[in-house]
């Protein structure tokens, strides 16, 4: 037996018929009732990746009961291997992590980490602890079976079969081999997802997100885990993760979940940001009660404290950027899930999660759509149900935009998953700067870790080399992270297909990085690659390196732009009335159009209010 494995061999601590918080039992066919609003909590994952311990879960939910609670925030969720006791950040560890795992194959807490878990009382203390403060307890889980369950064939509790009866190596998530998928169809499947809900209840489990579940999307243990929920007969919120889930898979999504991702990890990233326009565009005509798409967690405040991903920082979304992302958010109806350090939670932000204009929209609006999309200047409606009244979200989009491929002087082919690496060598004669640009692919930005390998400047007689690597650069941007001269640009060192490369330059597309040319150099020689945390990903991960030798920045757009909306578009009759939800301000009465000026990856957000019908 692995000596840094545990295994919990007695029963767990038994809980009374009412486990938790005090439950009636739940109707099975009633679950989307158990989120008849967009849930809103807190999320470990940002802050702490696969580290997160009791205390610092404790203080988050002391902050939230004290500041969030009033505002509808009630969730605190415990994210990612819990049951590892020896993780760490940039990562995880699957060298020889320490399981905590009990005899019937179901992982519990690491009490080194959660000490109040120890003597088999698994996460009911913590839990207690949540619904004495009026809030609920959330954990994560990964789809499937232990490996290491299935390794020592333990039992599957109520029956005569093993771990090993019921699992196959197929489907296996390629960024985490914690587990095996779960064959739905052969016996004793349901029975080990009812065992691990049977647990869960009994800890007083409110909410469960389950990664590796909805992209590729696995309808047969999605079908189990529903199953086993509603058997508990407590009513425990389910969140599928992580995205895109398949739009065709939407009507099953409904039927079975209370909330689904419709992206991968969402961080700090405007480029991301930017595309969630068309990713919530695309999802919300399947947004319903008790089944929402969920733009994932809100990366703001202070994030990556021990990540698995990123360093300590404040969120590097600008404060109108930050606007943004909370209006596109409630309009849309996604769920609110905090990802930020609570405690160190600045005035500002904690302005942004409780004002009542805003989330009375997440909560008790409907027929939220896209109104309008013109190049980057983007409008969202929906309706008040009970005034008749609409509410607008305006966002300008804009970017600076970049000088297509074509006039780069040198670009490499796609890069992919399948083919991750390349070399340049392009000429520079007479160039005073030379400008590295890093692309996404049609697919989008997800997961495009790229790396500079080695990359060196020739001079003319081919006779010096300098390391590019060993030079300041004039300015370099990321589209996730920061540019880092050695480094990934998730912290780990530079890795492209099984090599490690000691010199580079470690970024996230899209990125342009600016150096000016030593005299008397005239030649770049590189290699180009996707980074080892983009090859392993089940999506993501298209890239396109370019080198150009005058600026590619286009001319930049206006500071602020009129966005205008006639009150035809809107259903509405002439003389409605304007207030600005972010501000409480009545804007003014307006005729036929209403046109406000709205600031680069900026957003407002109005209410308008029917004309008042003549006595």
């Amino acid at each position: 037996m692995n000596n840094l494995a545990r295994v919990i061999l007695g029963g767990l601590l038994v809980v009374g018929a009412q486990p938790g918080l005090a439950q009636k039992a739940a109707p099975t066919s009633d679950f989307h009732q158990w989120a008849a609003t967009p849930p809103m909590g807190w999320n470990s994952w940002d802050c702490y990746g696969p580290t997160v311990t009791e205390a610092e879960t404790k203080a988050n939910a002391d902050y939230m009961a004290q500041h969030l609670k009033a505002s509808g925030w009630e969730y605190v969720v415990v994210d990612i291997r819990w049951y590892v006791g020896n993780d760490t950040a940039h990562g995880y560890n699957e060298k020889d992590p320490a399981w905590n795992i009990d005899q019937y194959g179901r992982f519990v807490p690491a009490p080194n980490r959660f000490p109040s878990a120890a003597g088999g009382r698994g996460f009911k203390p913590l839990a207690d602890y949540m619904h004495a403060k009026g809030l609920k307890f959330g954990i994560h889980l990964m789809r499937g079976v232990p490996v290491v369950a299935v390794q020592r064939r333990l039992p599957i509790k109520g029956t005569k079969l093993t771990a090993a009866d019921i699992y196959s190596p197929d489907g296996q998530a390629a960024w985490l081999h914690d587990m095996y998928t779960v064959v739905a169809s052969r016996p004793g499947a349901q029975e080990y997802y009812n065992s691990l809900f049977e647990l869960y209840a009994s800890w007083g489990v409110d909410f469960v997100k389950i990664d590796d579940l909805s992209e590729p999307y696995h309808a047969g243990e999605i079908e189990l885990i529903r199953k086993a929920i509603d058997r508990t007969g407590r009513k425990i919120v389910f969140s599928m993760s992580p995205g895109e889930t398949p739009v065709a898979d939407a009507r099953h999504a409904q039927q079975h979940a209370n909330m689904w991702r419709t992206v991968g990890d969402f961080w700090d990233s405007w480029e991301q940001l930017k595309e969630h326009f068309d990713v919530c565009q695309r999802w919300a005509p399947y947004s319903s009660t008790g089944a929402w798409p969920d733009a994932d967690m809100l990366p703001l405040g202070r994030l990556g404290i021990r990540a698995e991903r990123g360093d300590d920082r404040q969120t590097r979304f600008t404060p109108d950027e930050q606007r943004t992302l909370m209006t596109l958010w409630n309009i849309f109806r996604s769920p609110l899930m905090f990802g930020g350090d609570l405690p160190s939670t600045q005035p500002a932000t904690l302005a942004l999660l409780t004002n009542p204009r805003v989330l009375a929209v997440n909560r008790a609006s409907t027929h939220n759509r896209q109104l309008f999309r013109r190049g980057d200047l983007v409008g969202w409606v929906a309706d008040d149900p009970t005034t008749g009244d609409k509410f607008l979200a305006l966002f300008n989009a804009q970017d600076q935009e970049l000088a297509p491929a074509s006039a780069a002087a040198g670009a490499s082919p796609l890069l992919t998953r399948q083919t991750p690496q390349a070399t340049l060598e392009v000429d520079l004669a007479g160039a005073r700067n030379l400008y590295l640009s890093v692309r996404g692919g049609a697919d989008g930005t997800a997961w495009d870790h790229a790396d500079w390998l080695n990359p060196v400047l020739v001079s003319a007689d081919g006779t010096h080399t300098v390391p590019l690597n060993t030079l300041p650069w004039q300015s370099a941007t990321a589209g996730w992270g920061q540019t880092t001269a050695n480094k990934s640009v998730s912290g780990g060192p530079l890795v492209v297909a099984g090599q490690t490369y000691p010199a580079g330059i470690g970024t996230h597309a899209n990125s342009l990085i600016t150096y000016a040319v030593p005299p008397g150099y005239a030649r770049l020689r590189t290699g180009v690659g996707l980074d080892k945390a983009a090859a392993g990903q089940n999506t993501g991960g298209t890239v396109q390196f370019l080198v150009f030798t005058k600026s590619p920045l286009l001319p930049a757009p206006a500071d602020s732009v009129r966005v205008p909306v006639t009150m035809q578009e809107l259903g509405l009759a002439s003389g409605a009335t304007v207030e600005d939800l972010w501000i409480g301000r009545r804007v003014g009465v307006f005729s036929q159009e209403f046109a406000p000026y709205i600031r680069r990856h900026g957003a407002g957000f109005y209410r308008l209010a029917k004309p008042k019908a003549s006595k």
